[in-house]
């Protein structure tokens, strides 16, 4: 959620011109990150869970891509952007290890 707040309070910044373009894609890609893991653990099994967590992580690179069409651009600068990219790279980790802990191995029953 961290990520989603930075997001928002950024893009508060950026040209009116692209408050429909550049700002509400960077904005449903950051709110699609927890929304997709929220619903894949409501899911109640580990093979949803995982599933939907490749779908954040698919958002995740998507915002990735738009913070750097956003700094190529010239809507942001780089030292605004810098702190979203470094928490977009660390919560990329972060949900590899997650997907990767949710994989059934063979000494365990699938959930």
């Amino acid at each position: 959620m961290d990520l989603v707040e930075a997001v928002y309070r950024v893009t508060r910044r950026f040209p009116r011109d692209e408050q429909f373009g550049l700002t509400s894609q960077l904005r449903r890609s950051a709110v699609s990150i927890p929304a997709n893991i929220a619903e894949g653990y409501g899911r109640g099994s580990k093979a949803s869970l995982a599933n939907f967590c490749r779908i954040a992580q698919g958002s995740l690179f998507e915002l990735r891509t738009e913070l750097e069409v956003a700094l190529r651009t010239e809507v942001a600068s780089a030292e605004e952007l810098k702190p979203l990219q470094g928490m977009a790279v660390e919560l990329s980790r972060m949900l590899d290890g997650f997907i990767r802990s949710l994989k059934p191995d063979s000494t365990s029953e699938n959930c």
